[in-house]
């Protein structure tokens, strides 16, 4: 009975998570969410679901892991904001057809507000793009603009006086 009542927050969050993916293939979105975990809790009436104890997240090319992934909705039913915390928590996802690789990040916080079209990753943060790599206490990543900002953050139990970068070299044509 209890699954009948939480079963329109369940497809609400998936059609918005759908619609959200600014990062994905284009038919990444399309795709059906996959959500594994130890355990769910949902609040219709706050908007709110929180999953735990190995939580993976999938949907086309993009996983989302952590300990603990909680996912809120605007009032419309839209998803607002998706919160994985671990040590370290993950995220994965195909950039472009023409390219295999993914862009890899972790950090102890990784944060999506979709409607912000950005990504933070917070304490030990670490994106990894095409052997290009990016360290620092806080990565901020606009979807929209593809601008990224490395730097300082606030609680984090891993200060760091620098960020650190590396940047591969543009392989010539043949």
């Amino acid at each position: 009975m209890r699954l009948v009542k939480t079963l329109p927050l369940l497809l609400s969050l998936s059609a918005a998570l759908g619609s959200a993916s600014a990062l994905a293939l284009p038919n990444d979105r399309d795709q059906p969410i996959r959500i594994q975990a130890d355990n769910a809790h949902l609040d219709d009436k706050q908007g709110v679901a929180t999953y735990t104890g190995d939580v993976i997240i999938t949907q086309g090319s993009m996983m989302i892991k952590g300990n603990t992934v909680t996912i809120t909705r605007s009032a419309s039913g839209d998803i607002d904001v998706v919160t994985s915390v671990g040590n370290l928590a993950y995220f994965e996802q195909q950039q472009s057809a023409a390219k295999p690789d993914k862009m890899k990040g972790w950090a102890v916080t990784i944060q999506y507000q979709s409607q912000k079209d950005m990504v933070i990753l917070t304490d030990r943060a670490k994106v990894e793009n095409e052997g290009n790599t990016t360290e620092g206490e806080k990565i901020v990543y606009n979807t929209q603009t593809q601008v990224a900002t490395a730097g300082r953050g606030g609680n984090v139990t891993s200060p760091r006086q620098r960020i650190d970068m590396v940047i591969q070299p543009k392989k010539k044509a043949e």
